[in-house]
C-alpha cells in the first residue's frame, strides 16, 4: 500500500497542471514579456501615449474585435465556445466605435487606418472560426481578460496623457456589464477550465494562445512603425514648407530694385531711401515750378 501511495504521489508531481487557464498562462509567459516590451506598451508604461498612437490602436482593435465577436456569435453553441461566451459582459465592438466616432466624427469608417498586421490577425480569427472554433478560447482569453485586467490602469493613463475629460474617447477600457472584475475573471477561468477537450485539441489551444500573443505583438510593432512613418512625413513636409518660404523670400529679394545685401543692411538701406526721397522731392519741385 505504501509503495502504491508513493507511486501515486510521484505521478501527481510529474503530471502538469490540468487547468487550461494555467496552462495557457505558462505557455505564453515569454510572449507576454515580449508584448509588454513593445514600443507601444513601453510608451503606455511611461505615460507617454500620443493621440496618433491611440487612434491607430483603436482602428486596429476595432478590426480585430469585429472578427473575434462575429466568430464567437456564429459559434456560440459550439461546446468549445459556449462556456466562455459572455457577449453582454465582454463585447468591445460598440464601445470602440463610440471612441472612434469621438475622435474621427460620424464618418470614422472612411477615415480609419488599419495596418496589415491587424488584417492578418482578423483573418486568422475567421479561419479558426470556420475550421477549429475551440481555438477561439485562446484568443478570447488573451484579449478579454487582458483588457479586463489592465483596462482600468491603461484607461487612466490614456485620459491623463491625452487630456480627455468625462470618459470621452476611452469607452473601450470600460466594462459596464462587469460589476467586479476579479470575481468575473474567476468565473471566466472556471468556465474555460470546464471545456472538454481532447489532448490534441488542448495542444492546439495552447499553440493558438502563443500565436495570439505573436499576432498582438505584430500589431503593436506595426502601429509603432506607422506612427514613426507619419512623424517622418510630417517632419519632411515641415522642412519642405520652410524651404519653400525661404526660397520665396529669396525670390522676392531678387525682384526688388536693390540687391539683397542692401536690404538686409538697415543703415545703408535707410540712407539710400533717404536719397531717393530727396531726389523725388527736388524733381517734384522742378515740375511744379
Amino acid at each position: 500500500m505504501e509503495t502504491e501511495n508513493k507511486a501515486q504521489t510521484e505521478e501527481e508531481v510529474e503530471m502538469p497542471n490540468r487547468d487550461l487557464s494555467e496552462q495557457i498562462k505558462e505557455a505564453t509567459k515569454d510572449s507576454h514579456v515580449r508584448a509588454e516590451n513593445t514600443g507601444l506598451m513601453l510608451s503606455y508604461q511611461k505615460g507617454q501615449v500620443t493621440l496618433a498612437q491611440y487612434k491607430l490602436l483603436l482602428c486596429s482593435l476595432h478590426h480585430i474585435y469585429v472578427a473575434l465577436e462575429e466568430e464567437l456569435d456564429k459559434n456560440s453553441s459550439h461546446p468549445g465556445v459556449a462556456p466562455i461566451y459572455f457577449p453582454t459582459e465582454l463585447a468591445r465592438r460598440e464601445l470602440i466605435e463610440e471612441d472612434l466616432e469621438h475622435f474621427y466624427g460620424q464618418d470614422w469608417r472612411e477615415k480609419m487606418v488599419v495596418p496589415k498586421a491587424a488584417e492578418r490577425y482578423a483573418h486568422r480569427l475567421r479561419q479558426i472560426g470556420e475550421e477549429n472554433p475551440e481555438f477561439l478560447i485562446a484568443h478570447a482569453y488573451t484579449r478579454y481578460l487582458g483588457d479586463l485586467s489592465g483596462g482600468q490602469v491603461l484607461g487612466r493613463i490614456t485620459q491623463k496623457s491625452l487630456g480627455l475629460k468625462n470618459g470621452d474617447g476611452v469607452a473601450f477600457f470600460t466594462f459596464p456589464g462587469v460589476s467586479s472584475p476579479n470575481r468575473f475573471k474567476q468565473l471566466y477561468r472556471s468556465r474555460m477550465n470546464s471545456v472538454e477537450l481532447t489532448e490534441e485539441q488542448r495542444k492546439g489551444v495552447l499553440e493558438e494562445a502563443v500565436q495570439a500573443f505573436e499576432l498582438n505583438i505584430q500589431v503593436f510593432d506595426a502601429l509603432q512603425d506607422l506612427v514613426s512613418s507619419m512623424q517622418r512625413e510630417a517632419d519632411r513636409q515641415t522642412q519642405t514648407s520652410q524651404a519653400e518660404q525661404l526660397n520665396g523670400t529669396q525670390r522676392l529679394s531678387n525682384t526688388l530694385p536693390f540687391p539683397g545685401k542692401l536690404i538686409t543692411s538697415t543703415p545703408l538701406f535707410r540712407m539710400v531711401m533717404g536719397l531717393c526721397v530727396a531726389l523725388a522731392t527736388v524733381c517734384m519741385g522742378i515740375y511744379v515750378f
